[in-house]
């Protein structure tokens, strides 16, 4: 019987490392080994190699393997209005404040990143909060919403903006009614809240990716990465966050080393803080 989910060994992953590496430019070094090893694994079980060194002759193979192994060790998969209060306590108190403090040279927009957007639903999300209840301050300050990920054929998902059932856990059902409309068994958003956000490539360990922002979303994409690569992102967010800008990570993510000193917090529940 073909092995539930195989073992790899620190040597094991630094072989697979080394091909992508040399095949793809892509670097396993800032990510945590335990989520890189259990990726690679399933990836091995559902290619059937029956170890590291058959995987590790598929990569050197196939661009195909190469390309699904790489988006697998990158993706995650996210909810609309994922964890409600987050988006309830920027909808109260964060964004019209945003608004009211937005800059005196109004041909500079308000910049809203989301960083690491996965299919869009986090930046749809926002889009959709400031067309129902900011429709007023949209209308009289520009705005620009940013989605950005490492993977192509996650972007393109979410330019398409087509999502099943499981999506909209936590979004208020009127929002859904109001904002999607069904296509087979999908679900599409409108164009007016689907023309408001970008979305581009971009690699979260460049800095020269980083975008000036004034509120940056950086949920579940943390956790993928060692310590000291999680102080280096959330330094580069601060350098790039405008005065004031606003840093919204997940649950289960916080402030880590000298990053501590670059933001305060709004609400620690929420992972809301503030650049100093």
């Amino acid at each position: 019987m073909f092995p539930a989910l195989l073992q790899l060994s620190d040597e094991e992953l630094a072989e697979v490392a080394a091909i992508l590496n040399r095949r793809r430019g892509f670097s396993l070094a800032v990510y945590k080994d335990t989520c890189m090893k259990r990726r690679v694994a399933i990836r091995m079980r559902s290619t059937r190699s029956s170890d590291v060194a058959a995987y590790c002759d598929l990569l050197n193979r196939s661009d195909q393997e190469l390309a699904l192994l790489q988006k697998s060790l990158t993706i995650h998969v996210s909810q609309f209005f994922r964890n409600l209060t987050v988006f309830e306590k920027l909808r109260k108190e964060v964004i019209p404040e945003l608004f009211v403090s937005r800059p005196d040279d109004r041909d500079e927009p308000l910049q809203f990143w989301s960083l690491g957007c996965a299919g869009g639903e986090e930046a749809y999300s926002l889009a959709i909060m400031l067309r129902e209840y900011f429709s007023r301050e949209i209308r009289q300050a520009r705005l620009s919403l940013l989605g950005t990920d490492i993977d192509d054929t996650t972007l393109q998902a979410a330019r398409t903006a087509e999502y099943d059932e499981g999506r909209f856990k936590e979004m208020p059902v009127g929002l859904r009614e109001r904002y999607f409309r069904r296509n087979g068994e999908l679900f599409r958003l409108i164009p007016e809240a689907r023309e408001m956000v970008l979305f581009r490539k971009a690699d979260i360990c460049n800095p020269d990716e980083y975008v000036p922002s004034h509120l940056v979303f950086c949920r579940n994409t943390l956790i993928y990465f060692t310590r000291t690569e999680q102080e280096r992102i959330l330094n580069r967010i601060a350098d790039i966050l405008k005065p004031g800008g606003i840093l919204v990570l997940g649950k289960s993510e916080a402030l880590v080393g000298s990053s501590r000193d670059r933001f305060a917090a709004i609400c620690r529940i929420e992972r809301i803080y503030r650049r100093i």
